[in-house]
């Protein structure tokens, strides 16, 4: 018996179609969705809300986005543009490499919403950004020689999206704590002193004033990357 095949769950597996309203295009919907993420979050962001701020209905909403899904994917390559990747002949791998992995973390900071929703958003790597950032990082990679470059570059992104995932979660309660990271810290401290208590190990940690939580969370970045970037230059031929 033959299987019956339905159509691929992806925004970017079917075409556009044509505006119902002159205003009102698939780019449109899209940075107003973004703004809406970036301001209230994913669990604000809905059709219905979508369309109100567009001054249109769900319904004309829909001939350009079949799903919520798909405005996710729409969203997720929207922001990917923001991320740069330095050319493949860059004379410094290494430092080309920390450029990139900066912006992915600089641009999944401004978006706190994309990180969480990276490995959600369906088939969001056949966007055209996100596809233009994996040509131009499997570009930097082989012209730098890994033998087995996408598997690299999946070993880096894997850190760079994990951290930049726990920062983004980080600064999210701290938004909405609405005060400074500087005074959430000094706040929690007492507590988190208490916690680690009879743990010796731990407690030297938070024995002394945590210094500038923003520095901190750079300098933890800075430390990772470079253990994963010693780790892939062992695997560089020669």
């Amino acid at each position: 018996m033959t299987a019956r095949t339905g159509p691929i769950p992806s925004v970017w597996a079917r075409g556009q179609r044509e505006p119902d309203q002159p205003a009102l295009s698939r780019a449109a919907i899209v940075r107003e969705a973004v703004a809406v993420l970036d301001a209230e979050g994913i669990e604000a962001l809905s059709m219905r809300k979508l369309g109100a701020r567009l001054n249109a209905g769900a319904t004309s909403l829909y001939r350009h986005v079949a799903t919520k899904d798909e405005l996710m994917e729409l969203a997720v390559d929207e922001v990917a543009a923001e991320i740069h990747v330095p050319p493949a002949d860059s004379p410094d791998w290494r430092a080309a490499a920390t450029e990139a992995a900066g912006s992915f973390r600089a641009t999944a900071l401004r978006h706190p919403w994309i990180s969480s929703v990276l490995g959600q958003a369906g088939l969001a790597y056949l966007g055209p950004n996100l596809m233009s950032f994996s040509e131009r990082l499997a570009a930097l990679f082989t012209a730098v020689g890994f033998p087995e470059p996408h598997r690299a570059i999946d070993t880096l992104f894997s850190y760079v999206v994990g951290m930049s995932t726990t920062e983004a979660a980080w600064l999210t309660t701290v938004a909405r704590s609405g005060e400074t990271e500087a005074a959430f810290v000094s706040r929690l401290m007492p507590a988190a002193r208490e916690a680690v208590a009879g743990h010796d190990h731990l407690a030297a940690a938070y024995a002394t004033d945590p210094g500038d939580p923003v520095a901190i969370r750079d300098a933890k970045f800075a430390y990772g990357l470079d253990v994963v970037l010693d780790g892939l230059a062992m695997r560089l031929p020669g």
